[in-house]
Order: C-alpha cells, then sequence, then structure tokens
C-alpha cells in the first residue's frame, strides 16, 4: 500500500489537521512542531488530542512526521542560537513522543564559518542532550541541498553524526528528492548507484520516510527550491521511479510541493493513477 500524505497546517488545530489529511485522500501527514519560523507552539487540548488520535486510528494513518521549526540551528557556534536550538529540540522531542507521533525530522544545520567537523561536533551535542533513549520517536536528520554552510550534503556527513551520538537507534534518515538532486546525486540517471552508496554508507535500514519533491534548479545546483510533482528538473517518471523502487517500498512519502490542500489532492490522485 502506498503510504502518502503532505505537510498540512495545525493553526486550526491537530484535530483539524488529520481531518484535513482525510479529506485529502491521503492516509498520512507531515506538520511543523511549532511555528516554523519563530519559537511559539500551540498547547492541544485533551479533547484535540483525543479527536487527533481517534482520527488517526480510524483512518488507520501510516507514520506521521513531524518538521523541527527552519529556526533550528543545532550547528551553530553562536551560543544564543545554539541554545535555543537545544531547547526546542529539547523540547520538541518530549512533546511529539508524548502524542505518539513516530518521527521527527529536522535539518542538521549550518556551520556558519566554523567548518564542518565542528557543526557536526554541536549537532552530535545537540541531539545528546535532547534524546534519552527512553523515546520511541525517531529523530531523523534531512538530507540537505547545499546551499551555503549546510551539513548533511553528503551521506558521510549523516553518518558522522549519527555515529556519533550516545543513543544512534534513535536516529533515523529522510531523504529529500529535490535536495538529493540539488547535492549532486544522481536520482534521475542512476537511483540505484545513490541507493547503493546510500546503502553502503548509512545502511538502507536507516532511511525512513522520503520527502517527494521536484526541484526548480537543475542538478548539482546547490540550492533548495521545491517545485511540484513533474514540473521540475527532475521530472515526472524519475520521481515515481523512486516511488516504484523495490527498495524503497513501504517508506512513507511526504509531498512539500508549493501547493494548497486541493492541489495536493490531485497530485496524489495523478500519483496514485500513474503507479
Amino acid at each position: 500500500m502506498l503510504i502518502i500524505g503532505a505537510h498540512m497546517s495545525v493553526a486550526k488545530g491537530l484535530d483539524k489537521a488529520a481531518q484535513d489529511t482525510v479529506n485529502i485522500n491521503a492516509n498520512t501527514m507531515q506538520f511543523f512542531s511549532r511555528n516554523p519560523r519563530g519559537s511559539s507552539f500551540k498547547i492541544y487540548s485533551e479533547k484535540e488530542i483525543a479527536k487527533f488520535q481517534e482520527l488517526r486510528k480510524e483512518y488507520q494513518f501510516g507514520p506521521l512526521l513531524a518538521h523541527a521549526p527552519y529556526t533550528l540551528n543545532l550547528a551553530s557556534a553562536q551560543e544564543k542560537i545554539y541554545d535555543f536550538a537545544c531547547m526546542v529540540m529539547r523540547e520538541d522531542v518530549a512533546r511529539m513522543d508524548a502524542l505518539g507521533i513516530e518521527y521527527m525530522v529536522f535539518h542538521p544545520g549550518s556551520h556558519t564559518g566554523i567548518g564542518t567537523e565542528a557543526g557536526i561536533q554541536n549537532i552530535i551535542h545537540g541531539l545528546n542532550q535532547a534524546i534519552t533513549g527512553n523515546e520511541n520517536i525517531t529523530i531523523l536528520l534531512e538530507t540537505m541541498s547545499g546551499k551555503g554552510s549546510e551539513i548533511g550534503v553528503t551521506f558521510e556527513e549523516l553518518k558522522a553524526i549519527r555515529d556519533g551520538v550516545t543513543h544512534p537507534e534513535r536516529i533515523g534518515v529522510c531523504l529529500d528528492t529535490c535536495h538529493v538532486f540539488s547535492a549532486g546525486y544522481d536520482i534521475v540517471n542512476d537511483l540505484d548507484g545513490v541507493l547503493d552508496e546510500f546503502d553502503r554508507i548509512l545502511g538502507l535500514d536507516l532511511l525512513k520516510a522520503i520527502h517527494m519533491n521536484d526541484s526548480m534548479m537543475p542538478f548539482g545546483a546547490r540550492k533548495d527550491r521545491h517545485a511540484t510533482i513533474g514540473d521540475g528538473e527532475i521530472g515526472l517518471e524519475p520521481l515515481l521511479n523512486v516511488m516504484r523502487h523495490p527498495k524503497l517500498q513501504g517508506l512513507p512519502i511526504y509531498l512539500e510541493t508549493p501547493l494548497e490542500d486541493e492541489g495536493h489532492k490531485e497530485e496524489m490522485k495523478m500519483i496514485r493513477e500513474m503507479l
């Protein structure tokens, strides 16, 4: 069964987001763990949580994915920014785990001049203070496009982060198709080779989720610009090939394409028909 959903707004409530997921014929969803460009978060009422859990069970949702805010930078050397990132990671891991959310994904961060190795050490320390090892939730490192001083551009960098943490069993990977294409992994002409490389360096068992996006920017551009499925530089057939690949079957797919709910509904309908 294809497990596919989109990024849903929880501004009107977690239960409303779950109902919106049902309305667009999706069977999973992604949502921000808090304000994506700020620090505030919504305190969900017991009634809201109960309805969310009811809908999730009734419609047999696949694994749900919480996305950490863009303001989080665990690689930063600036004390204020780093302390904020640690606080957000600590709080949101606990909050999402309490809700029974299976996965929480975050952008590893940008080292902003201190170098990749130092940035990775900051990320490791930040994860270690947030993860106790007693959680059920799995934290996913997202593959990044490589703009600026981003960390997580190569599979080796993701491995270095996971290898360094105290509880690696709680760390997985989310592969973003737009990002890896822009980073220089040729999923259009050599998908098998990319997956073999991922398997050799990280192990495919660590790949837990896929952000399914086309790219506005050409191969290797190292820029993060998402496009709707089939309308970018990757193209429809290569993205369908990702979804068809036998080594990726059963992984939840989350659309982050620049569309509203009705657009995502049509996009998922098209994908299902093409598959």
